[in-house]
């Protein structure tokens, strides 16, 4: 299987570096010196990583028989991609791949259906789940644990505890006005002088 592990950014100096925005959370694994990534476009690869370093927080590459700046600038915006063993699961427990979570049927803790993961959406505060309900509609859910309470790959699924609102339309909702009656919102602009 393949996975985007990162895009190439901007030439970094004048001898081959280049920029790179990482898209795994192993990059130390995925992007060592010595990994052969394929490339979007293809034209463009395989890459072979020859060195890397973080320079000011950003990661830094160097690919064998990139020698300068307008090589390192012929490459940018390409995606790096890594081949993954599809039962290749990361370290922690508690960590899952992209390709793991699509296609889980979601369900609510009581077994209540509610979709199907169809897409991961990566975003700096958090992830979130794209969900396509059995309508066809869509409910994003975040992907934190006071929500998504239980990932069982064995059994394809995600059990969720939403909080009211997350994934239906019809949710109380609180207004610090309370039960004013809707006397004080006519209008009484009507009356002639």
């Amino acid at each position: 299987m393949q996975l985007v592990v990162a895009r190439i950014g901007r030439a970094h100096g004048i001898k081959g570096e280049v920029t790179v925005e990482v898209r795994t959370d192993e990059p130390e694994l995925r992007l060592a010196p010595g990994a052969v990534l394929a490339t979007d476009p293809a034209s463009t690869g395989p890459l072979t990583i020859e060195t890397g370093r973080v320079h000011s927080g950003r990661l830094l590459l160097r690919f064998e028989g990139v020698r300068d700046r307008t090589g390192a600038e012929a490459l940018r915006n390409t995606l790096l991609i890594a081949d993954v063993d599809p039962e290749e699961r990361p370290e922690e427990d508690d960590e899952y791949y992209d390709h793991q979570l699509i296609d889980l049927d979601v369900v609510l803790t009581d077994g209540t259906e509610v979709g199907r993961i169809t897409e991961i959406s990566h975003l700096p505060s958090q992830d979130l789940f794209i969900v396509e309900r059995p309508d066809g509609t869509e409910v994003m859910i975040p992907f934190v644990e006071e929500i998504v309470t239980e990932i069982d790959l064995d059994e394809q699924r995600a059990v969720i505890d939403p909080p009211p609102g997350l994934i239906d339309d019809r949710a109380e909702i609180a207004s610090a006005r309370g039960d004013e009656s809707d006397e004080d919102s006519t209008d009484s602009s009507g009356d002639e002088n």
